[in-house]
């Protein structure tokens, strides 16, 4: 059961309402705050804080900072005048209850439609930064394709270039020879006569010259030069956990999906490290629990938390284990924390049945006896009497709460 907070303030003007909330040495973390037109809760175990507006805000502009071990809230109310009541004076159950569904089916909507326009801002952010990103390689790729074809387009020029020049040098070279020929026949046939019959001199001139024409043939038909050698281009891809390409995936899916298995493997897995060097039986949270409660018998309190909150470490759904280090919290007067372990076990030891009456009786006194220790005797009284109701015939019990009660009413001295 919550322990209702009453201690809070509150002033105004005409178009704002300033509600300051105490958080009573509670973290930041472990706050929980709803907040409508008409209805503003704030939960930090084992407090709880509601308020039930008389007059309705803008839940848009208004804001809630938290610091300093207390919630701050700032209400900007839609009509400007001054509220003659903070909270409505309504001790109608059912309206209440119906005022809460309905603020809280509206907060729920509202956290719904936050989170569906954030994961619509997200994947338009991310289709926008592939579609830049497969811009950008279609550039780089059209880029390296216009220098191969620079490239390919300068060596033709080059290879036709050298073929024009190897065919004007060989033309040129059968054209001196073909010109020697010529004037070693012209001397040859100035220093004959007429009509004579071809000699065997003529005859090799002849073959010689038919020779040459062949070869001037042969050598227009100039080889080619070898091929260019092949060559590899790197690619890489991102690296991904999933076998689909990242554009035909589902991203917040598969991110919900790793999320909730790096959760689940470090539930299984805690703290390896430290365990390692655990042998079997150290490994067992019920081994671990009687150890610790045999350490709490013989007083060494701070060897029975560490074996405490190891077996925690291995369990966390066991609620004795928080209820026996909250005892040795006391011991130790470790009082904020004596409460937050009391807190876990009683929220653990639900649904409330004969089965861990003993189990509740005693949480609760622990932490009742940690707010009285701190000196919060009304919070600690909440505790006392919802211990007695669970164990009316507890003369022990009866009598710490009797005195508690003397003690809040100023009939009697509070300890030293």
């Amino acid at each position: 059961m919550p322990l209702i907070v009453k201690d809070y303030t509150w002033t105004q003007t005409e178009t704002i309402v300033y509600i300051n909330v105490p958080l009573k040495g509670v973290k930041v973390g472990k706050v929980d705050i709803v907040s409508t037109d008409e209805y503003l809760k704030v939960h930090f175990p084992p407090f709880l804080f509601e308020a039930f507006l008389s007059e309705p805000i803008d839940d848009d502009k208004s804001t809630a900072k938290i610091g300093n071990g207390v919630a701050v809230f700032t209400l900007q109310k839609k009509e400007e005048r001054l509220w003659e009541h903070l909270v409505i004076n309504n001790n109608d159950k059912d309206k209440s209850r119906e005022i809460r569904e309905r603020a809280l089916l509206k907060a729920q909507a509202k956290l719904a439609a936050e989170s569906k326009a954030k994961a619509t801002k997200t994947q338009e952010e991310r289709k926008y930064a592939l579609e830049t990103m497969m811009k950008l390689e279609e550039e780089g790729r059209a880029k390296i394709q216009k220098i191969k074809d620079d490239e390919c387009e300068k060596a033709t020029a080059q290879l036709e270039a050298w073929k024009l020049k190897q065919r004007q040098i060989a033309e040129e070279e059968a054209q001196r020879k073909l010109q020697s020929q010529r004037t070693k026949v012209d001397k040859q046939s100035k220093s004959e006569k007429m009509h004579v019959p071809r000699t065997s001199d003529q005859c090799k001139v002849m073959h010689d010259q038919k020779n040459i024409v062949q070869s001037i043939s042969k050598k227009k038909q100039v080889d080619l030069p070898a091929p260019r050698s092949t060559g590899n281009i790197q690619i890489k891809f991102t690296p991904r956990v999933f076998p689909t390409a990242l554009r035909e995936s589902r991203v917040p899916e598969e991110e919900e999906w790793l999320q909730k298995q790096a959760e689940a493997r470090r539930a299984i897995n805690v703290n390896l490290a430290e365990l390692k060097d655990l042998t079997e039986e150290e490994r067992n949270p019920d081994w671990l629990k009687e150890k610790g409660d045999k350490l709490f018998a013989t007083g060494n309190y701070l060897a029975a938390i560490n074996a405490y909150s190891l077996a925690i470490k291995l369990n966390r759904k066991i609620p004795a284990m928080y209820s026996n280090r909250a005892a040795c919290h006391l011991k130790l007067r470790n009082l904020h924390k004596a409460i937050e372990d009391s807190s876990w076990a009683l929220d653990l030891l639900t649904p409330p049945v004969a089965g861990n009456a003993g189990a509740r009786t005693r949480a609760h006194v622990r932490r009742g006896t940690a707010f009285c220790e701190l000196e919060l005797y009304t919070e600690g009284l909440q505790d006392y009497q919802a211990a007695l109701t669970i164990d009316p015939q507890n003369e022990t019990l009866q009598a710490d709460t009797h005195k508690i009660r003397q003690i809040i009413q100023g009939s009697a001295p509070c300890p030293e």
